[in-house]
């Protein structure tokens, strides 16, 4: 043995580790939103959450990602504590996925050529030259994103070569034989051995992969390694147990400290059965034998679904332990607190997951912004102040869940590598100021009126009249854009420019009534400063909308970044068919209302639709 042979072992081991990094990265990185759909759709049926928790870790190669998600969408409300129990469980089974497909070293290419392609020594260069074609030839969607999972996968197994190669030369100096012969007499130093390593490298799957590289030794017994292997859980699980713990809410501690719960139940009775069945002289032929890579891949995956099968019925109990050991939540401060929890860290390595959760705080955003519009614009009519202080306390809670998202996406933005996930992003990031704004319009509206009221002016029947029908125009703008938003409906984007248009020429209309109806002392002079303040909000209200639907459109249109405006200023120049059309209705319908008598009853503001289906 020599230093050349460690640093050989130290370097497939690294190529190893970023192998599985590599390939795991980004298997979630693109199947995150099909996982998002399938986890949202768990019922209380923990056979089904077990399935799916065993799906999801042999997809994404990493129990600890699929519970630490858990962990996040039971802290941001989408699953409860009850629901991610069979995750959990199906999670530790899942992880044994990578373990079998480390057992190809052992194939036998010896009788047939055909053979020859399933062995690592193949497999790695095959893995390598498909997935340097795909980065480099951009051939299909998300080219660069599948590539690197075939460059990781073929970086995993050449690094488990280049382990293996290193460990037979340090077989020769008897280092192994010592090593794991003193593990085999001494069952609890394995256990710590496997337990320690696993913390180290936060993995279970590339500590067992490390077990099957020195397995090629041919110098590991069974009863040196199960007791390892057995460790491997308690560490890996510890690991997932503390990020889970990282700023979460109760539910989200818990979800680790039933993996905790679970592993620790396995470890007592993999370790009391087999100590049972070795003195009953079952495992007599097994117990000195030498193991392969096979041999440790199927202890591993026995070991996990017989004590998942075995454990299942307590999950009812460990869900009441972890009640116990973690303590509730104080009630929240404020009342968006389950969509504040949903910005949750833990969604940066699923993108779908976090922007989903971006989305749903906007929306929310967006819908208390219109709401308190609606309400300033009562107070425009009849003022009160408790309805004032409702606006302003709402205000707030806007502010602060601005603060909280915008702090999210420039979290966020690292983490993303598909060039589709950072156009929404950017759109998101953009819609965040606009929908804040709309916020503090409703505010500035709210205290034009209290302004009106403290200086005792009043609106004349006809200016009230009038505002009626420019604020009917704005709640329907608005419409348009929460429409746009929410469904990345580009024909309500289109929609806007024409209310945009439709609505300045009502405020100038407005304008000119207001100045006669003044000339002829129909309107209070003193109310004139009021009058044009309220009309600069409404202009900047459509303003806001009106960038909702551009960045909508240049989300849809990526051709149209770089001279949106001038697509845009050409629309109301006149110079589209679609656009005249829908002006030409907007006008007719909001001036025919301008023009009724003073008298009539304020225009009804529409209605959003409530069923309208959310997009992410």
């Amino acid at each position: 043995m020599s230093i050349f042979d460690i640093i050989s072992l130290l370097g497939g081991l690294a190529m190893f580790l970023y192998g599985m990094r590599l390939m795991g990265d980004s298997l979630k990185e693109n199947s995150s939103g099909a996982l998002k759909l399938a986890m949202e759709k768990v019922t209380n049926n923990p056979v089904k959450a077990f399935v799916l928790g065993v799906l999801m870790t042999a997809l994404i190669q990493s129990s600890t990602a699929t519970i630490v998600i858990t962990a996040g969408l039971v802290g941001a409300g989408i699953l409860s504590l009850h629901q991610s129990l069979g995750i959990i469980i199906g999670a530790n089974v899942g992880t044994t996925v990578t373990g079998q497909i480390i057992r190809l070293l052992d194939v036998d290419a010896s009788g047939t050529s055909v053979l020859r392609f399933f062995q690592p020594s193949t497999l790695a260069p095959i893995a390598l030259i498909v997935g340097m074609l795909l980065i480099m030839g951009n051939f299909i969607k998300n080219s660069r994103s599948v590539g690197n999972i075939a460059v990781g996968f073929g970086i995993l197994f050449s690094g488990l070569l280049n382990m293996t190669g290193a460990v037979a030369s340090l077989a020769e100096s008897g280092m192994v034989e010592t090593l794991f012969s003193g593990l085999g007499d001494n069952p609890f130093l394995g256990y710590l051995t496997g337990a320690g390593v696993a913390f180290l490298l936060q993995s279970s799957s590339a500590t067992i992969g490390i077990l099957q590289a020195f397995s090629a030794t041919g110098l590991l017994s069974f009863k040196a390694i199960y007791a390892v292997i057995v460790g491997i859980y308690l560490g890996d699980c510890v690991t997932t147990a503390i990020v889970c713990s990282i700023g979460a809410k109760a539910d989200a501690k818990r979800v680790g400290i039933v993996n905790i719960l679970f592993n620790l139940s396995e470890t007592v009775v993999v370790l009391v059965l087999v100590t049972l069945i070795h003195r009953i002289g079952w495992l007599d032929p097994l117990w000195d034998k030498a193991v392969n890579s096979s041999i440790v891949a199927n202890t591993n995956t026995i070991f996990n679904l017989g004590c998942a099968l075995l454990l299942f019925p307590m999950l009812g109990i460990y869900e009441r332990m972890s009640r116990k050991l973690v303590k509730d939540d104080v009630e929240p401060a404020s009342k968006y607190k389950e969509e504040l929890d949903a910005l949750n860290p833990v969604f940066f390595n699923t993108p779908a997951l976090a922007l989903r959760s971006s989305y749903n705080l906007l929306m929310t955003i967006f819908l208390a912004s219109r709401s308190n519009i609606e309400k300033s614009f009562r107070l425009i009519e009849k003022y009160d102040p408790a309805l004032h202080q409702e606006i302003l306390k709402e205000e707030d809670e806007i502010d602060h869940m601005t603060d909280r998202i915008g702090r999210y996406t420039v979290e966020l933005l690292p983490h993303l590598q598909l060039n589709d996930h950072v156009v929404i992003l950017n759109q998101y990031y953009k819609m965040m100021a606009e929908f804040e704004r709309l916020g503090d319009h409703a505010v500035n509206i709210a205290d034009h009126a209290a302004s009106l009221f403290k200086n005792e002016t009043k609106f004349s029947a006809a200016a009230l009249s009038e505002l009626a029908v420019l604020e009917a125009a704005v709640m329907g703008i608005l419409d348009e854009a929460e429409q746009t938003f929410k469904k990345r409906d580009v024909d309500a984007a289109r929609r806007i420019e024409p209310l945009v248009q439709v609505i300045a020429e009502l405020i100038a209309e407005l304008k000119k009534n207001h100045l006669r109806r003044m000339s002829r002392g129909e309107c209070d002079v003193y109310a004139d400063a009021g009058f044009t303040n309220l009309m600069v909000e409404f202009r900047r209200i459509a303003d806001i909308c009106s960038n909702v639907g551009i960045a909508t459109m240049v989300r849809v249109y990526p051709e149209l970044a770089d001279h949106e405006h001038l697509y845009f200023d050409t629309l109301h120049q006149g110079g589209d068919r679609s656009f005249n059309e829908a002006y030409e209705r907007a006008y007719a319908r909001y001036f025919s209302l301008l023009r009724r008598p003073a008298e009539e009853e304020k225009p009804a503001i529409p209605e959003q639709d409530a069923d309208a289906e959310v997009f992410s």
